[in-house]
């Protein structure tokens, strides 16, 4: 590097004479007194303070001390694909499929989309002109969803201080979207004290309920036995059905919440709670002490949409600001007297409070208000509960501690 001239020195006469005497002049040197000098230096790599000191075997010939070596996974890509091997041991996240596996005409997947398909079977898949835009968009959408958790389950209440919303039926719409893309275990609860109705969105497989396995929390050793207490549907999804005896749903309280969700969290990696309208409820104390995220669902009326408003305002003025500025409003579409109110200013008045709005449409399967079937939704149907999922995946911490 170039560095200014040094200052000059001052030097004795009688010195500077020797001196001159004793450097010898090369005759084809002429020095230039309008140019500066300049000094070459040679960049020397030290070792940090608390490591050992160099020996003449790590020092080179010129002096120069080597560079430590690379850190575990410092590897660039492009070694990893030529078989080079990490100085330590690798995850088995690395094993992925673009570097295990050679791209060429027989391996690289067909394009999806009728006209590139015509096009990549007529030239005998010698052209792939790649998906369309719609596929491309869908699966960016499943790669969002597919985020991937490390550290324990996540756990998103669904709420709202009004019943009749559809807090059920979008709990129904997000878990499924979640569990028919993601490749991980995705549970609903049904936490409401006052009989809830989320078990009756899916075929139902078993008369189990949360009261079951508060008694058997101490026999249930697996997976195996866990699941026998819950319904699965065509999506993976699990259901767990609240009370139904009404002379008991008010014995389901805190800490019974709390044996279901410390043995949900054994066996899944996403738990959704269904919960009830009675905010002040224990149940929701333990649910939101628990809270990675909410989705709060709001109706397309004024009340309705007052009163998701104001859930909002008692989760702030309780200590839960910032589960309510990384919540989602799932605005459903499909209440009573949803084409008299203006949607654009209920999605702008909780624009101001939340991170994201999503609307549900109306869908006929939904307002039956029996079993859903994931794959008979309509598309647009499926598309927002997919839009949902991807946000409320993208709220929850990819890591914890």
């Amino acid at each position: 590097m170039d560095l200014p001239p040094a200052p000059p020195q001052e030097v004795p006469e009688d010195e500077a004479a020797v001196a001159i005497d004793e450097v010898p002049v090369d005759p084809g040197f002429v020095a230039s007194p309008t140019e500066p000098t300049t000094m070459s230096v040679a960049i020397v790599a030290s070792r940090l303070a608390t490591g050992p000191t160099p020996t003449q075997e790590d020092t080179a010939p010129d002096g120069v001390v080597p560079l430590p070596g690379h850190d575990a996974y410092a590897q660039s890509r492009r070694d990893r694909l030529r078989g080079e091997h990490s100085p330590q041991p690798e995850p088995a996240a690395m094993l992925t499929a673009d570097r295990l596996l050679e791209v060429n005409r027989k391996t690289r997947p067909g394009p999806e989309g009728p006209w590139q398909r015509f096009v990549y079977n007529t030239t005998f898949r010698m052209v792939n002109l790649g998906d369309s835009a719609k596929v491309r968009a869908r699966k960016e959408l499943d790669h969002r969803i597919q985020k991937q958790f490390e550290g324990g389950t996540r756990f998103v209440p669904v709420l709202t201080r009004k019943g009749g919303v559809g807090k059920t039926t979008v709990t129904t719409l997000l878990g499924m979207a979640l569990a028919d893309a993601r490749e991980d275990r995705i549970i609903a609860v049904d936490a409401n004290p006052d009989r809830g109705t989320l078990s009756e969105r899916v075929p139902k497989q078993t008369r189990a309920t949360v009261r079951d396995v508060v008694h058997k929390a101490a026999s249930i050793g697996g997976f195996t036995d866990f699941s026998a207490l819950v319904s699965r549907d065509e999506t993976r999804l699990d259901i767990l059905a609240s009370d139904t005896d009404p002379m008991l749903s008010e014995a389901f309280d805190e800490n019974d919440y709390n044996v279901v969700a410390d043995l949900a969290a054994r066996f899944y990696s996403i738990v959704l709670t269904d919960c009830g309208t009675g905010i002040v409820h224990s149940v929701m104390r333990a649910t939101l002490q628990r809270a990675d995220e909410i989705v709060i669902v709001s109706g397309g009326s004024v009340d309705e949409a007052r009163l998701a408003s104001e859930t909002l305002t008692w989760l702030e003025a309780n200590g839960y600001t910032d589960l309510v500025r990384n919540a989602v409003v799932a605005l459903n579409t499909a209440t009573h007297a949803t084409n008299l109110v203006k949607l654009e200013e209920i999605e702008s008045h909780f624009r101001s409070r939340v991170r994201e709005i999503v609307r549900i449409p109306y869908d006929p399967q939904l307002a039956a208000g029996s079993v859903v079937n994931w794959k008979d939704l309509k598309p647009l149907t499926k598309l927002s509960a997919r839009a949902l999922a991807a946000l409320v995946v993208e709220g929850l911490p990819a890591e914890r501690a």
